[in-house]
């Protein structure tokens, strides 16, 4: 080959190296983008005991109630004490979240209109810390159950403004107080995912005394992880999943599970479970296609200067086996002879020496 046509080659590879680099860069990026993915490094702090982050999406027409919550917490703190991860206090061993989805009509007398209703209990805002324009979160450790969390486009209906904590409104006809307004996330996965409007947020509990036929669809839970599997191995024996779908986030984005992604393509998307994922869920299957694509793309940026490096070591390899056995062998056998011949000489004038004194 031409010095100049080894020069053009080895400038594409540099492109096509620079392109695999910026795949790589930009899986790293967009894995970072969901707040509601990254609860377990959070939770893990700078805590020596890794933790691990499941969300359960039940079907829509078998909904799981709180009692079935609390019944698998107190299952999950057994299997943790046995597994010796005592500390001062249990709650730091796990954070867990529950939720569903809903419509409802909210009103006050500047307005009125249909909202989409996320009705939340546990830690809900640990794994989906929303910014907040006014006010604050609610919790599960409130007394009072009448708070509510509006986003920007419902406080300006009903309100015309969003610095309205403490401010009343009715919803379907049953009086709460605005906790805060929240400002929807603006990422490109999630303003794709969301689609259900202007809405607000709730505590499951006022919603379940709203709407009785109201069940549990998606739950979400941190737990410590003394070995690989451990959390995922209990969540499946013991969450009352039924047809149900389990899913390990902690690593959804790495290296091995995107190239898994690449091979279900075409029928990742075909849901038989009967679950309706909330839009959270589908924000982070959305960044799942896109890091798995540029994970693919990276890959095929990268082959052809690997082929290059395997062409060029192997000849490299060949002209230095060469040059080891026509020139450097030879040449050190040579040397080694030399330096035989001069000892034997050395030897032999030495012993002439000895033999004339």
């Amino acid at each position: 080959m031409s010095r100049r046509k080894r020069i053009v080659l080895l400038a594409l590879d540099g492109v096509l190296l620079l392109l695999a680099l910026g795949c790589l860069i930009g899986v790293l990026q967009l894995s970072r983008l969901l707040p509601s993915q990254e609860e377990a490094r959070r939770w893990q702090g700078s805590s020596d005991l890794r933790y691990s982050q499941i969300s359960a999406f039940i079907p829509v027409d078998d909904k799981r109630g709180v009692s079935d919550i609390y019944e698998f917490r107190g299952n999950l703190m057994k299997k943790l004490h046995e597994a010796a991860l005592d500390v001062d206090r249990d709650e730091t061993l796990f954070v867990d979240a529950w939720s569903t989805t809903g419509k409802a009509l909210a009103a006050t007398d500047l307005g009125r209109g249909e909202a989409a209703v996320i009705a939340v209990g546990g830690q809900f805002f640990d794994f989906h810390p929303l910014r907040l324009l006014n006010g604050a979160y609610f919790s599960e450790r409130d007394l009072m159950k009448d708070r509510v969390l509006l986003d920007e486009e419902l406080a300006w209906l009903l309100f015309g403004g969003t610095q309205l904590q403490g401010m009343t409104l009715k919803i379907d006809g049953v009086p709460f107080q605005v906790g805060g307004v929240i400002q929807r996330e603006r990422d490109f996965a999630s303003r794709k995912a969301y689609t259900a409007g202007m809405g607000l947020y709730m505590s499951y509990d006022a919603w379940s005394s709203l709407h009785e036929e109201a069940g549990i669809t998606t739950y979400e839970l941190v737990m410590a992880e003394p070995v690989d599997g451990f959390a995922i191995g209990f969540a499946r024996e013991k969450f009352p999943i039924g047809q149900g779908e389990l899913l390990e986030n902690t690593d959804r984005f790495s290296f091995a599970r995107l190239l898994g992604l690449v091979g279900k393509f075409g029928t990742r998307s075909m849901q038989r479970l009967g679950v309706m994922y909330p839009y959270w869920e589908n924000a982070a299957r959305c960044l799942e296609d896109w890091c798995s694509l540029l994970t693919l793309l990276g890959l095929l940026f990268a082959c052809p200067p690997a082929v290059t490096a395997l062409v060029y070591g192997w000849k490299a390899l060949r002209r230095g086996k060469e040059k080891l056995s026509e020139e450097l062998l030879p040449a050190a056998k040579d040397r080694a002879e030399e330096a035989l011949r001069v000892r034997q000489r050395r030897r032999w004038e030495k012993r002439h020496r000895d033999s004339r004194d």
